[in-house]
């Protein structure tokens, strides 16, 4: 932000250690304090708020003594002994006790040589004050703005106790992650017995147990137990995700099922899962976007313009009205309505808002830029394998000869199958155990090399292989079965074949899965008018009938590694703004090549590493979420600085005076009213892309 307070971390210059702090601003007082109050925004938010609370209620007396006030209201104060001494000295607490956070962070603007808002304001309150004590103490009779004084630092005291409310809340997502992780962990002993140490101590290779309700305190894999893990905090999955042997969990996940887990640790501290997730999320709340470039630019010409106005202001009315009270109140009205308050918080509220939301949907943000640039895109291109497919054998089709069913034909394929480690055998089995089917046992199982696998099942031979098993068995491809398996040939498809007693009875059709939300994040992508493409290194056919079933403009088949990142040039000499979304190795060149690189979370670290974007989870429907995410954010942005710009190009001509001929004047304290209302408008905006719809 342009706003002085944030010392801290200021995006124009460089950060302000604590050493500096202290130096700068004492040892141990108060001011020191509220210094480092500065460098977390609940501190920060906790010193606006005591202040604007005890100055509010100093306030009272001196606009209860204002003769402005008594006049305009109509009423007459109590008088007594020193009555007339309450206003200014009142004032003058609330100066020194509201004013000085103000003044202090003006300093610092001005030892960096960048005026901003903070320098304003304290202009705008110091002006105030020495005219009102001249007038009090020198020019007797003479109207003071004490009360203006005291409520424009009320006002100013407010908005940015406010402010500081929404961009603490907004920038939440680090220590809500933090808080996964839990302080301690149950390491499992060598004699079987466990000890709860310090997450901190937690070493590679150990072992520990994992009770129904606890959270997982570091990545690892299961050795032992059967239950379920929630979580949604990491991946923005809603359901708890079902966890046994050889599963990996992920450090701050929580075990949400009945079951005890014993998990070996695969990563600690630094290294996990949510350790970087945090990383990520820290890089992009630090990046900088160039609609951020953009306001911090223009909300450093509004200082000079404002003080530009306000010297116009002052020699227009002394030109015409001479010295008075009046030039002083039009040129402190003026510095108050042109403080670019609400121009500052227009964008890094949005981007705070944004990371944080992208981080709870799944979407990690690396590159700010590149999550800007997402809601131009109108090409995106997916790797297949492992992105819109699962990257696994699966089976697709299958085709009985009469007198057989499916169910039937499936389980007796996956019993003949039972004790092969194939992958085309696991996936069979997993097919016939996601359909219920009852797998009955199988006797006399023999592997038949380079041909397929042969047992006895319910007292009849049977053989599940390939085209080479009907020549080993002496049987013809019945008719029934020919179109399905010529259909599945020019998909690509690996045809599967089951014979009984030497009569081939089903044909079964395998290839890489298609991901279930592939085809409602493509159409989801077609109703946003992106173009989608697809990269393989499959033959033609594979990549034919894939980009068939899921609606697909263009794809790429048989593209070798190191062509992936070539395919990507190619579209982007057509013009087009193109997204890249892989998950390997090979994917890293493509990856980086890309207007918009896109990774998801279980890609290997070099993938990651070359993305601007990570998806935590395996979901194609993320990335409708990136994009939808991208345009919303943007139209906040748009809002804000169109708001905040547009106030004061109106505000302006109005607080120097411009209608003063109608009777229209401005006081500094309604110019205070309206830009702290302007910040809150902003502030609330902002907070209404929470309520974006980023389903696909």
């Amino acid at each position: 932000m342009t706003d002085g307070h944030e010392e801290s971390y200021d995006r124009t210059r460089r950060p302000v250690s604590h050493e500096q702090a202290d130096a700068e601003h004492g040892d141990g007082s108060e001011h020191e304090n509220e210094h480092r109050a500065h460098v977390d925004h609940h501190g920060h938010e906790t010193m606006f708020r005591r202040r604007f609370w005890v100055c509010l209620v100093l306030s009272i007396p001196v606009l209860y003594f204002s003769p402005f006030v008594q006049e305009t209201v109509g009423y007459s104060a109590i008088s007594f002994p020193g009555s007339a001494w309450i206003t200014p000295i009142f004032a003058v607490i609330i100066f020194g006790y509201g004013g000085l956070p103000f003044l202090r962070m003006a300093s610092v603007e001005a030892k960096n040589r960048e005026p901003a808002m903070m320098m304003l304001i304290s202009l705008a309150i110091t002006v105030a004050f020495v005219y009102s004590i001249a007038a009090f103490f020198f020019l007797p009779g003479t109207t003071s703005f004490f009360w203006e004084l005291v409520t424009l630092i009320d006002v100013m005291l407010l908005g940015h106790w406010l402010e500081m409310r929404s961009v603490r809340q907004a920038s939440g997502a680090l220590s809500e992650l933090a808080k996964l992780m839990p302080d301690t962990a149950e390491r499992i002993k060598e004699d079987g017995t466990t000890e709860e140490i310090s997450t901190a101590n937690l070493r590679g290779g150990d072992l520990i147990l994992v009770r129904p309700g606890a959270s997982i305190p570091a990545d690892g894999v299961v050795e032992d137990g059967d239950s379920t893990a929630d979580e949604s905090m990491i991946t923005g999955e809603s359901r708890p995700i079902g966890k046994e042997p050889g599963d990996e969990v992920i450090g701050g996940t929580v075990n949400s099922g009945d079951g005890s887990l014993r998990v070996r640790i695969t990563a600690t501290g630094e290294e996990t899962t949510l350790a970087g997730i945090m990383r990520l999320v820290e890089e992009a709340q630090g990046s900088k976007s160039r609609t951020q470039v953009l306001a911090d630019r223009a909300a450093g010409w509004l200082f000079y313009i404002a003080l530009a106005v306000a010297g116009v202001t002052a020699v227009a009315w002394i030109l015409a009205t001479g010295f008075d009270i009046a030039v002083v109140e039009r040129v402190v009205t003026v510095l108050v309505i042109a403080c670019p308050h609400a121009l500052g918080l227009a964008v890094p509220l949005v981007v705070s808002i944004n990371t944080s939301l992208a981080a709870r949907n799944g979407v990690l943000v690396r590159d700010r830029i590149a999550m800007e640039n997402a809601r131009h895109l109108d090409t995106i291109i997916f790797d297949k394998t492992g992105t819109l497919t699962r990257g696994e054998q699966g089976v697709v089709g299958m085709e009985t000869v009469d007198g057989w069913d499916d169910e039937r034909a499936l389980a007796l394929t996956a019993s003949v199958e039972g004790d092969s480690e194939h992958v085309i055998a696991q996936a069979i089995r997993r097919k016939a155990e996601e359909t219920g089917a009852e797998i009955p046992d199988a006797t006399g199982f023999e592997a038949i090399k380079g041909r397929g696998v042969r047992a006895t099942v319910e007292g009849h031979e049977l053989l599940v292989g390939g085209p080479n098993l009907l020549e080993l068995a002496d049987a013809d491809l019945p008719t029934t079965l020919t179109e399905f398996v010529e259909q599945a040939g020019e998909n690509g498809q690996t045809v599967v074949y089951l014979v009984s007693d030497s009569e081939v009875v089903a044909a079964l059709a395998l290839a890489d899965v298609i991901r279930e939300a592939s085809k409602r994040a493509i159409d989801a992508l077609h109703r946003m008018d992106i173009e989608v493409a697809m990269l393989t290194g499959d033959s033609e056919a594979v990549a034919r009938f894939v980009a068939d079933e899921l609606a697909i403009d263009t794809s790429f088949a048989e593209v070798l590694p190191d062509e992936k990142d070539e395919k990507v040039v190619e579209l982007q000499r057509q013009g087009k703004l193109v997204a890249m979304v892989g998950d390997g190795v090979n994917d890293a060149p493509a990856l980086t090549r890309a207007d918009v690189g896109i990774a998801i979370g279980s890609g290997t670290d070099v993938a990651i590493e070359s993305a601007d974007i990570v998806l935590v989870e395996n979901d194609p429907l993320d990335v409708v979420k990136l994009v939808e995410l991208s345009r919303a954010s943007y139209r906040k942005m748009q809002e804000n600085l169109v708001w905040a710009t547009g106030y004061n190009v109106f505000a302006l001509p109005l607080a120097a005076g411009i209608l003063a001929p109608i009777g229209i004047l401005l006081s500094p304290a309604v110019g205070a009213v309206f830009m702290s209302a302007s910040t809150v408008i902003v502030a609330i905006n902002a907070q209404r892309l929470r309520n974006a719809d980023l389903s696909a």
